[in-house]
């Protein structure tokens, strides 16, 4: 690797274009990123920043423009010429193989000798230095498999550093860690920093953004529309640029105004095809009138919850009730039409997977689970040009974009795909909503509106059980919290008594079971 030019930045990306068929995903793309720094990418959904992030790293070719590392010109033929230009990224999603010791991740592909014994001597000693200068701490012998997500995050950014990396990019970082695991990894962040490594974090918390960064940049429709010091601007700005328009970012709701109980989750134990116990014992009432909120780290049975109030998955022990009546025992079958009789609309958490058939025009996702509505028919059949007037109708008033009720699902974007299920399950007019991850892969405009949606529907009497692994939403819009770790629900918390702190605690399950 050349010496960097004097004051050079430590990345420019110059002229960079980038399509994929007929989407243009990167548009001219200028950008530079000052050496011994935390430059953050921020943007809608498909706004192109990991598109660049992944050009940079040479996951990616660009089909025009050059990338310049520390002033010199770089052909990044790959991800092996990004390492040995001392750039490392960490993916969203980690690239460790589970079975496998955390020094045999670190040594995967950096062996460093004929003989693997000699090449892990030397590697513990260089990851204890590592380890003690940045704290980094991580068990090398442990299996990887075993490890939180926290630490496995850490193991990524020990490898990228054992690779020699100066410059560091990390791809949604904190989307999977409780506060505590996101304060630990700033801290680390800061202290690179402070031994003059260059961060690029890309993500779409601007929370987090105007805490941790220097200099933010902001895409839209794969362009840089503004490259700010973060000190100059706020969350407001930086929303506006995204969206292209003003974005109210705070959640405005009334006090709650709750009611009778809706639904009674009684004892509630779930047990998954391996006999492994995802949901344990788990009992909680929601009222009409309030959002009670679930919060957890992803994969601490706030899925198999939802399937199984949803009637997706059968329950080992316990009761559910919807409006007094019991609904769901373990001597029944599940039955998800018989739960939607009773008054309960569920958003999946996976709306391409489970909320619709990704072949089917929006017309037809709209009444998916309700084709026998009487709303839908004429007599025996499906009154198909009335579904698709109503398909238009409801498309105007969630503001679908475009509101063509023939386009295949497949075609919306993930905002405009939630919108339409959305639309689907709430003006069925439930008495209990069910939601899974709201907003996730989300636009931040469409982010406003399904919050402005949800709140709605709570001020019109109906009683909402939210999950989101998105600690600030859970915050935002519960009128009650209730905490998830390893199956069990381990405190409940009135909104109006929590904090990032407690709740976070409880997330990593530091906590009394209420």
């Amino acid at each position: 690797m050349s010496l960097p030019v004097a004051d050079a930045p430590a990345i420019e990306v110059r002229g960079v274009n980038k399509w994929f068929g007929t989407n243009h995903a990167n548009r001219d793309i200028d950008l530079a990123i000052a050496r011994g720094t935390i430059h953050g990418i921020v943007g809608e959904n498909g706004a192109g920043k990991s598109t660049t992030m992944n050009i940079v790293y040479g996951y990616l070719q660009p089909d025009t423009g050059e990338i310049r590392v520390g002033g010199r010109p770089l052909a990044v033929r790959s991800p092996r010429d990004a390492i040995a230009a001392g750039i490392g990224m960490v993916h969203q999603h980690f690239m460790l193989v589970d079975p496998f010791t955390v020094l045999e991740n670190v040594l995967l592909g950096a062996e460093g000798g004929m003989t693997l014994a000699a090449g892990a001597r030397r590697a513990r000693d260089e990851l204890a230095r590592l380890e003690k200068d940045y704290a980094l701490e991580v068990d090398l012998d442990a299996v990887v498999g075993d490890l939180p997500v926290g630490v496995q995050q850490r193991l990524e950014i020990l490898k990228a550093l054992f690779r020699g990396a100066e410059i560091l990019i990390l791809d949604e970082p904190t989307g999977v860690l409780t506060p505590q695991e996101v304060d630990h990894l700033f801290r680390i962040l800061r202290a690179l920093k402070a031994q003059g490594k260059t961060i690029v974090i890309i993500t779409h918390k601007l929370r987090e953004v105007m805490e941790l960064t220097d200099t933010v940049t902001v895409m839209r429709r794969g362009e840089v529309v503004a490259t700010k010091p973060t000190a100059e601007t706020s969350r407001e700005e930086l929303a506006s640029l995204m969206v292209g328009r003003s974005v109210v970012l705070r959640v405005e709701k009334p006090p709650a105004a709750a009611g009778r109980k809706v639904l009674e989750v009684e004892g509630l134990t779930v047990v998954d095809g391996q006999g492994v116990r995802r949901v344990k014992d788990a009992t909680f009432d929601v009222r009409a009138g309030e959002i009670v909120g679930v919060a957890g780290v992803s994969g601490n049975g706030q899925t198999e919850l939802m399937e199984a109030l949803a009637g997706m998955r059968p329950i080992a022990s316990g009761r559910v009730r919807v409006s007094g009546a019991d609904l769901i025992t373990p001597s029944r079958r599940p039955d998800a039409r018989a739960v939607r009789q009773a008054g309960v609309a569920h958003v999946p958490e996976d709306r391409q997977r489970v909320g619709m058939v990704t072949s089917f025009t929006a017309y037809e996702t709209l009444i998916l689970g309700y084709e026998d509505d009487p709303a839908y028919t004429r007599g025996p059949l499906i009154d198909w040009s009335g579904v698709r007037m109503r398909c238009a109708k409801e498309m105007e008033a969630y503001d679908v974009r475009p509101p063509v009720p023939t386009l295949k699902s497949s075609k919306f974007s993930g905002g405009n795909q939630q919108k339409i299920i959305l639309a689907r399950e709430i003006e069925r007019n439930p008495d209990v909503l069910l939601v899974g991850q709201p907003t996730r892969g989300v636009d931040i405009g469409a982010i406003e509106y399904i919050h402005r949606r949800l709140v709605q529907l709570r001020n019109d009497g109906k009683g909402i059980l939210l999950v989101s692994v998105e600690l600030d939403e859970i915050l935002a819009l519960s009128d009650r919290i209730i905490v998830m770790f390893d199956g069990m629900i381990v405190g409940e918390v009135p909104a109006d008594q929590a904090d990032e702190r407690r709740i976070g605690l409880m997330m990593a399950g530091i906590a009394e079971a209420a």
